[in-house]
């Protein structure tokens, strides 16, 4: 399989890069850009995700349903989605239909109407979408989370948006948010497959080469402080996480991190899988995360319990994260390089994963970086790292982020900062 990608810069500072995968015949494309809801001002927050709605709710050459005829014709299929520091709009196809593809991304846009009577009725879908949240308690306090972590800053707000703001959200901030942020400097149009290069070049420089290049606006910095949010409910369980702040993309232990958030709860073999639900049977599930940003970073861990064992819990949380930190086994460590190592392998047969992986790589670093170079980062990764990593974690002093769901009125007071020191 092909690891080499190819970039070509347009003069307005758009790019447009591939990577050709022998043996298939079908083809990822998209468009990925460098705005997502950090980038939103407070009293706009939301506006980001239901740009990326309406998007698709027709353009000046296209209606909504045309839209949706016009992929699905071909067999194809689109879809986007938002993110706190990234958007993208992509398609699958098969590889004849690249350039239609690519047509109906770039209409969607460049030429979106944001017509009054269907942001009305995106609105109150969004709406739906945020109540969904709100009833899925496992995903809502992840929300909570990061508005602990991050509070009163734009990286500390949920992608979806408060209902209220979203209520209120009109054309003419859609309009002036895609107008600020939607430039070509900050845009990638990207695509994995049976795919050629050169068309790609034209195809991107066709439907985006004569738009206005445009500043680039970097997001308000963040700014990591913990704290604690707890929303009481009647519910079986306690829906809790905890977070310490932890590495940035960019950062030279960044593959270390992902190798500790796998060891500690990234599978069944992870300390706290096995020790929390195996051996005590303390919840059904447990995990870790190690979430990367361009400036920071949070390391999470999150549990569903009865509120009878959150006390046992989160000495078993604290004990194993310890016990990683001081003295990770080396088969442990194994154990968990070789699952990043087969996730990453594994990605590269989807033309999807490839496109996105190239496009976000491009957004982040500037540059793709080989596969080799991931794999040679990952195995690099000993048990010295994992200590490295886990005194920067646990051992100086950050303060922990807690949040809850359940009935329960406080929690535990809990140090993770310091229990390395």
């Amino acid at each position: 399989m092909s690891d080499e990608s190819r970039l070509t810069t347009l003069d307005n500072g758009f790019r447009v890069l591939s990577r050709r995968l022998p043996g298939v015949r079908t083809a990822a494309v998209g468009v990925w850009v460098d705005v997502g809801t950090r980038h939103e001002p407070a009293e706009l927050n939301g506006v980001a995700h239901l740009l990326e709605h309406m998007a698709f709710k027709g353009t000046r050459r296209r209606t909504a349903r045309q839209i949706a005829e016009a992929i699905e014709a071909v067999g194809g299929s689109l879809n986007a989605w938002t993110s706190r520091e990234h958007t993208a709009f992509h398609a699958r196809v098969l590889a004849s239909d690249l350039p239609l593809a690519v047509e109906l991304v770039a209409d969607i846009l460049t030429e979106p109407l944001f017509d009054e009577q269907e942001l009305a009725k995106e609105r109150d879908v969004v709406l739906q979408e945020i109540g969904q949240v709100e009833d899925t308690p496992d995903d809502l306090v992840f929300d909570l989370l990061q508005e602990a972590a991050f509070p009163d800053q734009p990286l500390g707000r949920s992608v979806l948006g408060p209902a209220e703001i979203v209520a209120r959200l009109s054309r003419d901030a859609l309009e002036s948010f895609l107008a600020t942020h939607y430039v070509p400097s900050r845009m990638v149009l990207a695509a994995a497959g049976a795919v050629e290069h050169e068309e790609l070049v034209e195809l991107g420089r066709h439907w985006f080469g004569a738009r206005p290049p445009g500043p680039t606006r970097p997001p308000e910095p963040a700014r990591y402080r913990g704290g604690i949010r707890i929303e009481r409910r009647e519910l079986e369980q306690v829906h809790l996480c905890l977070a310490l702040e932890a590495v940035s993309s960019h950062d030279p232990d960044y593959w270390a991190a992902q190798v500790f958030a796998v060891a500690l709860g990234g599978g069944m073999s992870s300390r706290l899988f096995q020790e929390a639900r195996e051996n005590r049977g303390l919840c059904y599930a447990i995990d870790a995360v190690a979430s990367a940003y361009a400036d920071t970073g949070l390391l999470s861990i999150y549990a569903g319990t009865g509120a009878e064992q959150l006390d046992e819990l989160l000495e078993v949380v604290a004990r194993e994260c310890r016990g990683l930190a001081r003295d990770p086994d080396p088969a442990e460590i194994g154990r968990a390089r070789a699952q990043l190592r087969a996730g990453l392998l594994m990605s590269l047969e989807s033309c999807a994963a490839v496109a996105d992986g190239i496009a976000r790589q491009l957004l982040v670093h500037g540059r793709t970086i080989p596969v080799d170079e991931m794999l040679a980062a990952i195995e690099a990764v000993d048990e010295e790292a994992i200590r490295r990593v886990g005194e920067r974690l646990f051992g100086r002093g950050s303060p922990t982020t807690s949040a809850a769901i359940g009935e329960l009125d406080a929690l535990p007071s809990l140090d993770l900062g310091r229990i390395a020191a």
